[in-house]
């Protein structure tokens, strides 16, 4: 399993259409390029497997406005419009006229949305975690929560932190995230034990020096779409479902996988980080979907 210290990431920067500068990433590793979605406010480091020189893969990516040294933009614009037109400029900066794209969380909506509008661009998706539109309906799934229900709950509590996260901010930034702290969260199994404790680590001291009022700002910019029509998808599709998250309910994932032809579904015994709780499942599957689309 890979540590952080194996791990390398390339960072520079892409301004995007509307002026706003980007933090761009990659693993400059050899072999087909495939152009990764991120959840919203994460980071590299939540993908442990493709950060491996040797992975098999050359991984480019971006940080969301306002997340990881990508600027916010100077008129507050988050919305599905700004998430695409970034894509298309980090795409087009890297020279990738056309990728697989692999996708996590709330990334899986900016993908299936840019294989919608640019469906040249798109090779197959990779939707880990997330599905196609409408996500907030879809969180608590494995609380037997109504989708209306869960999605009025989801959008108040993120309006709710939009204001309040600048109360809690000093606290967020000041968790001492230790081997130990990392170990702690994954005893309660909010995330899954599978989670190497370094990884996790790395990847919750950065995802916390994300404001949280911020982050709830992206978060309410992808609540408001509407589920993407699958009907003209017509690329190989992968989608891995965690039996246990609370964010994606893996049911909704399965109907949607339902939706597109051809399309292959695999269910863990995880939750919603799946990419740090399974990475070396992830990248099989990766490689997989990739040999599909060849």
């Amino acid at each position: 399993m890979t540590s952080p210290a194996a791990a390398f990431v390339r960072y520079y920067d892409v301004t995007s259409a509307d002026g706003t500068r980007l933090r761009a990433w990659t693993n400059d590793a050899e072999g087909p390029t495939v152009f990764l979605s991120n959840g919203l406010g994460t980071n590299p480091h939540a993908w442990p497997s493709l950060l491996k020189p040797d992975c098999g893969v050359r991984v480019v990516s971006w940080n969301h406005r306002g997340v990881g040294g990508s600027a916010r933009p100077a008129d507050g614009r988050v919305d599905l419009e700004a998430f695409i037109e970034d894509a298309i400029a980090v795409m087009d900066d890297a020279g990738i006229d056309s990728a697989v794209v692999a996708s996590w969380s709330a990334g899986v909506t900016i993908a299936f949305e840019l294989a919608t509008r640019h469906p040249e661009r798109v090779k197959g998706i990779l939707a880990v975690a997330g599905v196609p539109g409408n996500t907030f309906a879809t969180m608590l799934s494995p609380l037997k929560v109504p989708p209306f229900v869960a999605k009025q709950l989801m959008v108040g509590l993120a309006r709710t932190t939009s204001v309040s996260g600048h109360v809690i901010a000093p606290l967020t930034r000041r968790i001492p995230w230790t081997n130990a702290t990392a170990d702690m969260l994954r005893v309660t199994r909010l995330i899954n034990p599978a989670a190497d404790t370094a990884e996790l680590r790395t990847l919750l001291q950065e995802f916390c020096m994300t404001h949280p009022a911020w982050y709830a700002k992206l978060a309410l910019g992808v609540s408001a779409h509407a589920r993407v029509s699958l009907s003209n998808i017509d690329i190989p599709v992968t989608f891995i479902a965690g039996k246990w998250d609370v964010l994606t309910g893996s049911k909704d994932m399965l109907s949607a996988a339902q939706r597109v032809k051809g399309a292959r579904f695999r269910e863990l015994e995880s939750t919603h980080f799946i990419p740090i709780e399974f990475p070396d499942v992830i990248l099989d599957e990766l490689k997989q979907l990739l040999s599909r689309v060849d």
